[in-house]
């Protein structure tokens, strides 16, 4: 694991985290919010059930003084105890009615607390909840994007290997081209060089008959020398695409590598014989090139099919082979043939598809969109 992605994981770490300390502040906050609901409900009831009381005492505290209003008035007519009675019910009920107000005050502040502390609980669980969600999507989203920076990161590390690859590959294909033409067309020059002084010669020492010969073997030498230089070039870059085409040039390599190798190839081609732009056409004569050549050289492969389809807006190459197949999944070590087909692809807009199986053989499947209508 990288540095990078060890940090991508903390931080989905700690966004895991806070989500999870949100959630319990929500559940705290609705446990709260259900108990605060019960005792609110008991609190209303006291609150009815202590003003009933009140308005009764007031009624009884009311017929009290007005009693002790009559005694007191009257004063001679009651005795002494009737008086102390009258003034002690009168007292007791001012004092209950006293007590039952308190409670009642004490009741309707408890309820009204209680309201505004429902009130902010509900905010709270509203807020959490939705930060919850927000955080559940965000998480949703920077799993799913954090997978594609990972992946991309992997892309361009490949990319960066391979663009060293493909560095030493020009070296390495110089180095070829140089031994090449050195012991090929270089060598065959020298040869003829040697051979034309031989016969002047024998055309000086033998006579005209032996010096037709030794011309004869010349020009054979002069033959295969142009035939290898063709090769070379050919390598390179087939000339038959520019003033060909496509199909022809596929059409014409593929039978040479079938002669050549002895491998079983068939070639089809759906539609019109269609000219594409020139990168076009090399982009997808080397995707068919490289993936003859993985079939034959990785995968022992007896039978390949190539297949072309070319439309006005789309162009389908597919290559299939009974090798020995492969897990698309597994990225091997120095193995560069798929990505710098893939790199080929995307810089034309295209994709690839990869269909192998260890033991099943291998499906490859280019699209690219073109736009021929006005052409």
């Amino acid at each position: 694991m990288t540095v990078i992605e060890s940090i991508l994981e903390k931080m989905l770490d700690m966004v895991g985290d806070s989500r999870e300390k949100i959630f319990e502040i929500g559940e705290e906050s609705r446990n709260e919010y259900d108990q605060l609901k019960s005792e609110l409900v008991t609190i209303q009831k006291s609150v009815i059930e202590v003003i009933e009381k009140n308005e009764r005492m007031e009624l009884h505290s009311r017929f009290a003084r007005n009693r002790l209003a009559e005694v007191s008035k009257h004063f001679s007519r009651y005795t002494d105890e009737e008086v102390k009675n009258a003034y002690e019910q009168a007292n007791d009920y001012q004092v209950q009615l006293v007590i039952l107000r308190q409670e009642e005050k004490r009741l309707r502040e408890r309820r009204d607390q209680i309201e505004r502390r429902l009130m902010k609980l509900k905010s709270t669980m509203e807020r959490a909840d939705t930060l919850v969600t927000q955080i559940n999507v965000v998480l949703n989203y920077l799993t799913g994007d954090l997978k594609q920076v990972s992946e991309m990161m992997a892309d361009a590390f490949e990319m960066q290997k391979f663009g060293l690859k493909i560095i030493e590959a020009q070296e390495e294909e110089r180095k070829r081209l140089s031994r090449e033409i050195h012991d090929g067309p270089a060598q065959m020059m020298a040869n003829v060089m040697i051979r034309s002084e031989l016969v002047e010669k024998v055309y000086a020492e033998r006579g005209i008959d032996e010096a037709m010969l030794e011309i004869r073997d010349l020009k054979k030498m002069v033959k295969e020398s142009l035939a290898e230089v063709r090769r070379i070039i050919y390598d390179l870059r087939p000339m038959a695409l520019d003033d060909l085409g496509l199909i022809p040039t596929l059409a014409k390599y593929l039978k040479n590598v079938k002669e050549r190798l002895g491998i079983s190839i068939r070639f089809t081609n759906i539609g019109k014989e269609l000219r594409l732009p020139s990168e076009m056409e090399v982009a997808l004569f080397r995707f068919v090139q490289e993936a003859v050549q993985n079939a034959q050289k990785h995968a022992d492969a007896t039978e390949i099919q190539v297949k072309v389809e070319l439309s006005v807006n789309k162009a389908i190459v597919v290559v299939k082979d009974d090798g020995k197949g492969f897990d698309p999944s597994v990225k091997k070590e120095n193995s560069f043939g798929l990505l710098g087909m893939r790199e080929r692809v995307n810089m034309l807009d295209g994709h690839l598809d990869i269909d192998s199986t260890p033991g099943r053989g291998t499906l490859l499947m280019v699209q690219i969109p073109l736009d021929l209508k006005n052409e």
